[in-house]
Formats: structure tokens, sequence, C-alpha cells
């Protein structure tokens, strides 16, 4: 049964047992972000909800908690789901081609999507679970270990979203480029520019979704007042720390799926981070408080990669629904095929040594 929490949520109490026995668990760890205010809340400064959480309470995404006037994060090393992934699932297209990363989840979420598919762990009770859950709780070392032991060449921090986990992401990023693996957040963007900032360094891929150009699906539907601080830190993701960054929109009848939103997006893309963004449109289908609504037509998604490459888009691909040639890249310049995919499995067909068109040397924005 789907149960979705809603804005009070930041109501919760944390009695003196649940503090102690995180702390006992070596769950507990002093915030990163946090700004002491002088009527004894304490400010979260890692997603853009900057929660003013009150002594004994728990920040809107349920892992922060104030006690006795410091904020600490409760989700340390907590892992609720781990795989080793083709890179292409997340999706990824144009990072490491046919690579696999080790991807890992935790509890907790910043948003309140009404057609969450991963709600069990998003809307997790985290204070009572995460204590059990990091009596067995994974190190950055260990990571990295089980990257390594997977054959995984990167790490994906996934499942549910990394912006609120960053006292794990950020050592965790770290201990990979010491290592040798690349770094990927897939994330609904809502990290503050300072999140961005202190983890950008040791982040390779941003893979971010715009779920619609409309502040209004993001009110209603993922509880969000607006979502243009999510395009500013896109823009810094790819400009100031120089990520690859890959854009997803779950297209979903009757909310994001009509000719203006779309090309909005698309153009968006195309002005803002460039032609050669690769952009995902993606199949929605039914979930939880939307389960009434049908899945997303096949002619859409056609439509709708129509439209992102008439706006200028270079590499549109079309996600949850098989096609024949909707998830290949082609050189945009002569057509020919550089990397053909099908189930996740990616064949290098037309690329040369630089991930350039081996026909023409166009740029494919691919870094092999």
């Amino acid at each position: 049964m789907y149960h979705p929490i809603g804005d009070d949520s930041v109501t919760i109490r944390v009695s003196e047992r649940n503090i102690e026995t995180l702390r006992e668990a070596g769950a507990l760890v002093e915030a990163l972000l946090s700004e002491p205010l002088a009527d004894g809340r304490v400010r979260c400064n890692i997603c853009q909800r900057r929660c003013r959480i009150e002594e004994g309470g728990v920040g809107y995404c349920r892992t922060k908690v104030n006690y006795l006037g410091t904020l600490y994060d409760t989700i340390y090393g907590v892992i609720s789901s781990a795989a080793a992934d083709p890179i292409e699932k997340k999706p990824v297209f144009h990072y490491k081609p046919g690579s696999f990363c080790y991807s890992v989840g935790t509890l907790g979420c910043n948003f309140r999507c009404v057609f969450c598919q991963n709600w069990e762990i998003a809307y997790a009770d985290v204070v009572e679970t995460a204590a059990e859950r990091c009596r067995t709780g994974v190190t950055p070392e260990k990571l990295v270990r089980h990257a390594e032991a997977n054959g995984c060449a990167g790490v994906a921090w996934t499942y549910n979203e990394p912006g609120i986990w960053l006292n794990y992401t950020l050592p965790s990023a770290q201990l990979c480029h010491e290592n040798g693996l690349y770094t990927v957040y897939v994330t609904n963007g809502y990290a503050t520019p300072e999140h961005l900032d202190t983890i950008g360094p040791f982040l390779d891929v941003y893979r971010v979704d715009i779920k619609s150009m409309d502040d209004r699906m993001y009110r209603e539907l993922i509880k969000v007042p607006s979502m243009q601080g999510i395009l500013g830190v896109i823009v810094r993701a790819k400009d100031k720390w120089k990520m690859h960054v890959e854009c997803v929109t779950n297209v979903i009848p009757g909310w994001n799926d009509t000719e203006d939103n779309l090309s909005k997006t698309a153009r968006w893309i195309t002005e803002n981070l460039g032609p050669k963004t690769p952009w995902h449109v993606t199949r929605f289908f039914p979930y939880g408080e939307l389960s009434h609504v049908p899945p997303t037509p096949p002619e859409t998604l056609f439509s709708a990669a129509k439209i992102g490459r008439e706006c200028g888009l270079e590499f549109v691909y079309i996600g949850n629904m098989l096609t024949e040639t909707g998830e290949n890249t082609y050189c945009p310049e002569c057509g020919n095929l550089a990397l053909e995919r099908s189930r996740y499995t990616t064949r290098i067909v037309g690329l040369n040594k630089e991930g350039r068109c081996s026909v023409d040397n166009e740029d494919l924005n691919i870094r092999l």
C-alpha cells in the first residue's frame, strides 16, 4: 500500500531513547551545512527547503535531528539498496558507456512525489529504522571495496535522493576519486549551491530530473513551492564544476506532456546547458495517487523527442519503452551510428579513441 506523508512531517519529535539508540549504532553524526539560530532552532542548508528545526524535531526529509541545539544526520552509512548496474540504467548514456557503477541508496527524501515508486525507502520512518540498519552500516571504505569487488568503474548515489545524504556522499566521493572510481549523483536537483560547492570537486556526473517547467506540477504533485532554484543549481554543476550533465523528464499525461511545456524544457536545456546535453524523455506508469493516470502513449514520447530536436537538442532519448532506435546515439552531422543500445547493453560502433564520431570527428559529448 502506498503511504505518502504530508507537509506536517517536520513536527515529528525525537525521544531520548531514539537519540541514544542512534548514537550507540554509530548513525548519529553532526550534520554538515547547519546553522544555529538565536531561538534554539537550527537551520539545515543541505537542500533548498532550508528547514528551521526546533529542538527535538526532525527536518522535512526525516533524516536531520536537532538535539540540544546541534543538528545531527541519522543516515551515515545507512544503505537501503545496493546493486551493480549498467550506467545506462541511471539513465546516463554519454559517460563511460557500457561501464558498471555500484549503485546505493539510503532512506528519506526532501520531495513528496505522490507517484513515487520508491516510497518505502523515501518515506520511511528514518529515526526508527536507521539505527538498526546502521548496525551493519557501510563505511566509505567498504563502499569502495564493494564497488571494486563487483567489477564496477564507478559509484552512483540513487534510488532515493542523494541530496539529503551529504555527510556520507562527500567522504565517499572523495575516496572514490582516490581509488580511480567515477561518481554519479542521480538527483532531483534540490541541493543548495553550498551543498553543490562542497561536493562539486568530487562529482563527475549530475543526472538530474527536470520534471516540468511549470511550478504548478512541483507544488501539487511534489510539494515543492518552486522549481526555479533547481535550474540554477544544474547550471552551476555544469559551468562551475564541469560535471557531465544529463537531464530526465518523466512525461506524465495531463501534467507535463503539452507541447508548450516540453518545448520550454528542451529550449532551456539547449540555451543553458548546450545542444549536446542528453535529454531523456521517459514513459510514466501509473502509481500511488496517480494510479488513475494512464501510461504515457508512445506517440507522446515520439513527439517529445521530435520537439527536443526541433528546439536544438542533438541527443534526445526515449526511455522506459522498447523502441528500435530510440536509445541509440547517432552523429548529428553525418548520421553515423556511434553507440547501439538494447536493454542496458551498449555496443560502441562508431567512436574514435576520444569519444568523437569515427567518420567526421564530430564532438558527441561522450566521455569514454
